[in-house]
């Protein structure tokens, strides 16, 4: 698979990191993380103003067309400066399902405003002990006009700040995917502080009005968009992966060669280079798993076995990266006044967010004993 990155693609990529790299000075993440929701709407803004936000959606809906794999490199850059901007649920497992599976109304009424970066609709995937959208334990009610859905949603970006929220529910023997009104009747949220610091919300809907109007599909085709959604929503998660855990490298390399003991720089030492030098690997092997899971999806190939092996890498590499990482810097790496920290705090927020490498792993051996037993007859 050829994993040459085109010359659009490289200049977006070129261009998000000149404009993260302008926000994402440490005593701007500071003032940021002082708020209740950690978004940076000039960094949002300025991403929209250069054509970022709309990579994945359509020129007629006011977006660049270029693609989910674009759009993964926009994730890696974010991941690179921890920049405290909604990529992955606005961009991702909300907008690139609208476009995908909303029909012309709902990109019409959703995607140029996503675009410009004046709508944010963001996504709810996650459930108690469930990450799998395509098995929700949340319950819709047909009724006129729409349905009712009643469940609970948690770890949901911007919930309070968003327009619509995207969850799956199951009505029956049928999934419902829906938009719901963060602010309608029978919506409650709930704080829920996350392990980057970030506060999220515990959606919580009690019998939940949704016209017709933001269903986005029922059926078969809901049950196709979750599974987009979800793997969309993994493959970017691990490209986000890529960005920090490439960034925690050179960052560690920069101070142990730096940091003197015994009159030698400790990059010297064997076990220290050694060290950082499997974490090369890792971040490498990582970047090609990854970017052939993007690619599969970018160009409507399957990609579930793919997406499952860069999220097992994703989970390992992240937490190998980080342990590493904190070991070569002693105590200094946990001072909150070093940007290390926001690092390791983001790579465990991945590495369990959208099923843990175990998880996955046994998910995987599932699917090669059914494909084996399939074809033994």
């Amino acid at each position: 698979m050829d994993f040459t990155i085109s010359e659009e693609v490289k200049s977006a990529q070129q261009l998000a990191q000149k404009i993260l790299g302008d926000f994402t000075e440490v005593d701007k993440l500071k003032a940021i993380e002082q708020q209740e929701e950690r978004m940076d709407t000039a960094l949002w803004q300025a991403l929209a103003e250069a054509g970022l936000l709309g990579l994945d959606i359509p020129e007629g809906n006011g977006g660049t067309g270029l693609g989910f794999y674009s759009l993964t490199t926009l994730c890696e850059e974010v991941g690179r400066t921890v920049a405290p901007v909604p990529v992955i649920p606005v961009l991702v497992s909300a907008a690139g399902t609208l476009k995908r599976f909303g029909g012309s109304a709902h990109n019409e009424k959703w995607l140029g405003g996503i675009a410009s970066g004046s709508t944010l609709v963001t996504a709810g995937l996650e459930e108690y002990n469930n990450d799998d959208p395509t098995a929700p334990a949340s319950t819709a009610q047909k009724m006129d006009g729409g349905y009712s859905i009643s469940g609970t949603k948690i770890c949901v970006s911007l919930a309070k700040s968003a327009a619509r929220i995207l969850v799956s529910a199951r009505a029956g023997d049928d999934l419902v995917v829906a938009l719901v009104d963060p602010r309608a009747a029978g919506v409650t949220l709930n704080a829920q502080r996350v392990t980057t610091g970030e506060t999220r919300h515990e959606l919580v809907m009690d019998k939940v009005q949704v016209p017709t109007a933001d269903i986005v599909a029922v059926g078969r085709e809901a049950v196709a968009a979750m599974e987009w959604a979800l793997q969309a929503t993994r493959t970017a998660l691990a490209a986000m992966a890529v960005g920090v855990c490439d960034k925690m490298m050179r960052i560690t390399g920069s101070y142990t060669s730096e940091r003197e003991q015994f009159g030698r720089a400790i990059a010297t030492f064997q076990a220290v280079s050694h060290r950082v030098a499997d974490c090369y690997i890792d971040v490498e092997c990582l970047r090609l798993v990854t970017q052939q899971a993007a690619s599969l999806i970018d160009q409507g190939r399957p990609a579930e076995e793919a997406v499952k092996m860069a999220k097992i890498w994703c989970g390992d590499v992240t937490h190998r990266v980080s342990q590493a990482s904190q070991h070569c810097h002693g105590g200094t790496g946990v001072d909150r006044d070093y940007v290390l920290f926001r690092y390791c705090e983001l790579a465990r927020q991945i590495e369990l967010t959208a099923g843990s490498s175990a998880q996955l792993v046994g998910e995987l051996g599932q699917d090669i004993c059914a494909d084996y037993l399939a074809k033994a007859g």
